[in-house]
C-alpha cells in the first residue's frame, strides 16, 4: 500500500509542477497591445502587482515540489534511515507542503480580487474596465487563474497524503507516541 501511495504523490506532484508551471507562462508571457488614439498602449501582468506576486508564488512552489519529488526518488534509492529521521522528515513535508498549498490558494485569489478589478472596474478610484480593450489580455489571465486553481487542489491532495504519511507513524492510542514495531 506505502508503494501505492508514493507512486500517486508522485504523480500528483508531477501534475501540480505542470499546472504550476503553466500558470506561472500564462501569465508571465501574457501582454497585448493596442493603439488608442494614435497612441501605443501595452497591458501587461507587470501593470497588476497581485499577478506578479502569483508569478513568483507558482515559480517557487513548482521548484519546491520538484525539489520534493527528487527527494522521493532519492529516498527509494537509499533505504537505510531509522525511524526518527523519517519522523523529522514526515513533520517537514507536512509543514512545508500545508504552507505551500496556503500561499498558492491566497496568491491565486488575491490576483482573481485584482482581475476582477480589471474586468468590472471601480468609478470611485477611478480604475477603468481593461477587458473591453484588451480582450486577449483578460482570456489568456482568466485561463491562467483557472490553473492556478487546479494547481491548488492538486496540492491539497498532496498536504493530505502528506498528512496521512505523518500521523500514521504515531499509535492511535497514546498521544504523540510512536508506533512499535
Amino acid at each position: 500500500m506505502e508503494l501505492g501511495i508514493q507512486k500517486i504523490e508522485a504523480f500528483l506532484r508531477l501534475c501540480a509542477i505542470l499546472s504550476l508551471v503553466l500558470t506561472a507562462c500564462l501569465l508571465g508571457f501574457d501582454s497585448q497591445t493596442k493603439v488608442i488614439f494614435y497612441v501605443e498602449k501595452k497591458a501587461s501582468f507587470k501593470d497588476l502587482r497581485a499577478l506578479i506576486g502569483l508569478v513568483y508564488i507558482t515559480s517557487l512552489t513548482a521548484a519546491y515540489n520538484l525539489l520534493q519529488l527528487s527527494c522521493y526518488s532519492f529516498s527509494a534509492w537509499c533505504k537505510e534511515s531509522s525511524v526518527e529521521s523519517y519522523r523529522y522528515l514526515a513533520w517537514l513535508r507536512y509543514v512545508l507542503d500545508q504552507v505551500a498549498v496556503y500561499v498558492v490558494f491566497a496568491g491565486n485569489l488575491a490576483a482573481f480580487e485584482h482581475s476582477l478589478l480589471v474586468v468590472i472596474g471601480e468609478k470611485n478610484f477611478q480604475w477603468l474596465k481593461w477587458c473591453n480593450k484588451y480582450t486577449r489580455f483578460c482570456f489568456q489571465i482568466g485561463g491562467s487563474l483557472l490553473c492556478g486553481c487546479v494547481a491548488s487542489f492538486i496540492m491539497l491532495f498532496i498536504a493530505s497524503i502528506s498528512a496521512f504519511n505523518l500521523f500514521r507513524l504515531y499509535s492511535p492510542k497514546k498521544f504523540l507516541l510512536l508506533k512499535s514495531k
